[in-house]
């Protein structure tokens, strides 16, 4: 029985959270790098002569070693070969349990105060979503929920707040959504946009809606495009949480689950949608929910303005035939396990799922 210890993710998480010294090393291929990775971490292209137990592909190591190292692989496995032999070389080495697929729950958060509100952008660091916990008056708001009901307990009873409501900007398909159980948790109610084929009870978000939490008011605004029932949440002149309609560097995927004809109808739409978005005031902050890259343990916010996104993305100062042209021909490959994933949000129940299998993969929301 192999003796190397193992490091969880959460502890991983906390000591990267609070800037404890420690080495990451990623010994996976580069192509398996290059679609998501550590926010910092050391990528030494060892995987296959670990794999033959060739010790010598160390050599090139030459940390500090009073500093733990953690190596990393996709599943665990052949991390534990690794840290073995960086211990032989006399490394305080560790494997990462579940590799990367474990990471995948990894989160961090950012804060910002504003003007009669205050929020937190939670970060799944693992795998690019973001979530939203929007405060005032100590009254509560979540948003696109995508990590373990646990996380959102601790930050909420952290701050001593009370959730009024739980929104969804759209039916996801590339993680599991959580807002149903959250919203169960705090017995506040569930709202989703519609139209949608949710087989579970819930409160319909249409066009206009209006949540008040505290001095606060959100509205709801209908931007199709990336699914038909997508919505956005606005704060006014503040903050536009976009869902997967608008990233910080590129714009929704009109193609999961439709046919060839249905995307160009829904890149029509989501152009229309975007357009949409643009009319806002420049300096209104676009907050999305997903990001393309792996979010760092810095407490910044992932975000962009209106003004930058127009200025940043190309697609952006298209017309509309070029705008859905393009977009067609750079559409990144599917997400993994999106149609199930998909399938499971609409049922809401997620017995006998391991999260960490059918969650793991690359992002591939956006289209830059």
């Amino acid at each position: 029985m192999n003796s190397t210890p193992l490091i969880s993710t959460d502890l991983l998480r906390q000591m990267l959270n609070k800037g404890e010294p420690v080495n990451v090393i990623d010994i996976r291929p580069m192509q398996e790098r290059a679609e998501w990775m550590i926010p910092g971490s050391i990528h030494i292209d060892a995987y296959h002569r670990v794999k033959q137990h060739d010790a010598s592909v160390f050599e090139v190591v030459h940390l500090d070693k009073s500093v733990p190292v953690v190596t990393v692989c996709a599943g665990g496995k052949a991390s534990l070969v690794a840290a073995d032999m960086l211990r032989q070389r006399g490394y305080n080495a560790f494997s990462l349990q579940d590799g990367m697929k474990g990471w995948s729950l990894a989160w961090n958060t950012a804060y910002k105060q504003y003007e009669g509100f205050e929020l937190w952008q939670v970060r799944r660091t693992g795998k690019g979503c973001l979530s939203y916990i929007i405060a005032s008056n100590k009254e509560a708001v979540i948003i696109d929920a995508s990590l373990p009901v646990e996380v959102y307990t601790q930050l909420v009873n952290q701050h001593h707040l009370t959730v009024k409501y739980v929104l969804e900007t759209h039916i996801h398909a590339d993680h599991l959504s959580r807002s149903r159980e959250v919203a169960a948790h705090f017995k506040a109610p569930l709202f989703l946009p519609v139209p949608n084929k949710v087989q579970f009870a819930f409160n319909p978000i249409k066009e206009n809606n209006t949540f008040f939490i505290g001095k606060l008011v959100i509205q709801s605004l209908p931007t199709p495009g990336h699914t038909l029932d997508s919505f956005s949440f606005y704060i006014a002149d503040k903050i536009i949480f976009t869902g997967d309609t608008l990233f910080t560097n590129g714009v929704g995927r009109p193609d999961l689950k439709a046919n060839p004809e249905e995307t160009r109808e829904k890149a029509r739409l989501l152009y229309h949608s975007l357009n949409k978005l643009l009319a806002l005031p420049d300096s209104v902050i676009v907050l999305p929910a997903h990001t393309s890259q792996p979010v760092s343990f810095d407490d910044m916010l992932v975000q962009t303005t209106i003004d930058e996104a127009r200025k940043n993305i190309a697609l952006l100062q298209s017309r509309e035939e070029e705008f859905i042209n393009s977009l067609l021909k750079k559409i990144p490959d599917t997400p993994p396990n999106f149609l199930s994933i998909a399938e499971k949000n609409l049922l809401g129940n997620y017995e006998g799922i391991n999260p960490i299998d059918l969650e793991a993969g690359a992002n591939r929301c956006a289209v830059s």
